[in-house]
């Protein structure tokens, strides 16, 4: 047993040799970026807190001077980058399409689907989702987004006139009745049943994703299974994953015998679903398997809900804090609406929300539903004459370029102006969606579904600071969220 145990031993000392050894070659390679001194073993892991302090960790980390750093996690090198230069060289082109290690952590869930999957196969499931995007589709989704809306405005309606209300929760259900009906073709009603286990995993999945990538612990993939968030994932993935192929098989099914219906349960004419177009597609002549179907819907599934979701909350939560925003708004409401105030928008409607827009991008500079983008690099690159190595992971700090005043003056003042002389001058320093090859293929789709949403809201509710004043903690899991959730307080609008 001894000389077991010694053995082991041994094999975990070259181990952690051979991992400072190679962060060592990185170092020298990288002599002309700045690094912060680091631990043996562990790296710069320790400078790391809890991830309610990640977003003021990583900008402390960071030179405001040089705006990139070397670090190292354990065994992970990594490059954190604010420089808008940097950026546009590591986004543009198309030699660092894969993405960071960290996003191994949601592979069990999401598969390697869009998000996730590297350049030989990204590129043809890109062609395949592309079409899903199309103008003439997002213009029939507008139904969707109107119908689910009135279903939120309903359920906030019976928490009018009170102190205040966290409105991340329905915001939430809203956002996940929308993208099971547009990714799925299948009504969840999520807003009516608010203890729904699939919104509660999700949840888990995300909060895991992130503690796993800063955790010493369990981000080894031979520790983790020791741990109790190894067997909540577990859980959690049966579950997801089971609803995704349950939906998947009925419609297949539907799809055969050639009963898929005309209608859905409203009489409104029944829309191709991103689903549907996955199955009626192939890949070198061949359809796509059940596993990459669902990673694909399972992928828009998140990608189109939580971010979505995050998105309207903090933008209701900075119009409610900012009474002149919002009186614009509602001036450019009445002029689109004029006395059909509460009808229906159409898709004409929500492209003439100008301002509107300008308040949702503003919001989103503030609180970007995704606050990192990662990137690997599978060859070595050269930047300015210096070498970028070949295996190093390089984060893209989106949420500190945002807030950066080299980049955007006064950067902590909500305001909507800066979008309205901007005529999209800055794709590598505004990064929400991403940019370049591998930006948000959906970003179409939030717009609209972000205007539709506030629109409602505005025109039924008017919003005003919560009481006692509510400050937001944020906090970075996959996408960005509040510790103490998002509390503003509602009246009904009077006309």
């Amino acid at each position: 047993m001894s000389f077991v145990i010694a053995i082991i031993f041994t094999l975990i000392l070259c181990y952690f040799g051979y991992v400072s050894y190679k962060n060592y070659q990185f170092k020298q390679i990288l002599s002309w970026m700045p690094t912060v001194a680091g631990w043996p073993v562990v790296g710069n892991a320790l400078e790391f807190g809890d991830t309610d302090r990640l977003l003021s960790d990583v900008t402390r980390l960071i030179p405001k001077k040089e705006k990139f750093v070397f670090l190292t996690f354990l065994d992970v090198p990594n490059i954190f980058t604010t420089n808008e230069d940097f950026v546009e060289f590591v986004l543009s082109g198309h030699n660092i399409l894969s993405k960071s290690s960290d996003y191994r952590f949601i592979k069990k869930w999401l598969g390697t689907g869009l998000l996730t999957s590297d350049g030989a196969k990204w590129k043809p499931r890109r062609r395949i989702t592309t079409p899903a995007f199309h103008f003439s589709i997002l213009e029939d989704f507008v139904d969707v987004f109107e119908a689910n809306g009135k279903i939120l405005v309903n359920k906030l309606k019976n928490f009018v006139d009170q102190s205040s209300v966290d409105i991340y929760p329905f915001i939430t259900l809203y956002a996940l009745d929308v993208i099971c009906e547009t990714a799925m073709g299948v009504q969840f009603h999520a807003q009516d049943n608010e203890s729904s286990e699939y919104v509660k995993n999700v949840k888990l999945m995300c909060k895991i994703g992130i503690v796993r990538s800063t955790s010493v612990v369990k981000n080894f993939d031979l520790l983790y299974p020791l741990t109790l968030d190894y067997w909540r994932e577990k859980n959690a993935l049966r579950q997801l994953h089971g609803v995704t192929n349950s939906v998947i098989v009925e419609r297949k099914k539907k799809m055969k015998g050639n009963v898929v219906p005309s209608v859905d349960e409203f009489g409104r004419k029944k829309r191709m679903a991103f689903l549907d177009i996955l199955l009626n597609s192939t890949v070198n002549g061949s359809p796509l398997s059940q596993e990459d179907i669902r990673e694909e819907v399972d992928t828009f599934m998140f990608e189109g809900h939580d971010t979505t979701a995050s998105a309207m909350t903090f933008c209701m939560y900075f119009i409610a804090n900012h009474p002149d925003v919002q009186k614009r708004i509602m001036e450019e409401q009445r002029d689109i609406f004029g006395d059909e105030i509460l009808r229906d928008s159409k898709i004409s409607d929500l492209q003439q929300m100008k301002y509107l827009e300008c308040v949702i991008k503003e919001s989103l500079r503030l609180c970007p539903s995704v606050p990192m983008y990662g990137r690997h690099t599978i060859q070595d690159m050269i930047y300015k004459g210096n070498i970028v190595p070949k295996g190093i992971n390089i984060v893209i700090y989106a949420y500190g370029m945002l807030h950066d005043p080299d980049y955007f003056p006064d950067p902590e003042k909500f305001d909507p102006s800066r979008f309205e002389t901007v005529d999209g001058k800055w794709p590598f320093r505004y990064l929400p969606f991403s940019a370049g090859p591998r930006n948000c293929i959906g970003q179409k789709f939030a717009m609209l579904e972000m205007k539709s949403t506030i629109s409602q809201l505005m025109r039924n509710f008017e919003v005003f600071p919560a009481t006692p004043e509510h400050k937001l903690i944020l906090v970075p899991e996959a996408v960005l969220k509040s510790a103490n959730g998002v509390r503003i307080r509602l009246t009904p609008r009077k006309y």
